[in-house]
């Protein structure tokens, strides 16, 4: 006899090698000097770790983030741009997921934002 713990099959918890970012997003707050980040794994058996970065198009890095053995396949965070008096512009949101080593990172992915000026 078998018995299904899981109703859907793609929340198969899976082993680390098969673990990767599914989905990820940002959304800035009306503030303009916080983001939303939505970040989804593979359902996983073991805890991976994340790093998540802002940069401004010139390359200053604004906010990071550091998970270590999330708990969670389905993330969200409220990431603060900080270090500079107006956030408007061009970025982009790095999140690299790994186990022992992040050099190389497991899997990656990268989006660009935009937060408009005030007026805007």
């Amino acid at each position: 006899m078998e018995i299904n713990l899981f109703n859907d099959a793609s929340l198969v918890p899976q082993p680390k090698r098969k673990v990767a970012i599914e989905d990820f997003r940002v959304e800035p707050y009306p503030d303009r000097f916080r983001v939303k980040v939505n970040l989804k794994l593979t359902p996983f058996q073991e805890r991976p770790n994340l790093t998540i970065t802002a940069r401004r198009s010139d390359g200053l890095q604004v906010s990071d983030l550091d998970v270590i053995a999330t708990m969670h396949f389905d993330n969200e965070f409220t990431m603060h741009i900080r270090g500079i008096d107006d956030p408007s512009g061009d970025y982009t949101l790095t999140a690299e997921l790994y186990y022992e080593t992040r050099n190389p990172p497991q899997d990656s992915r990268q989006i660009d934002f935009v937060i408009l000026p005030e007026d805007g």
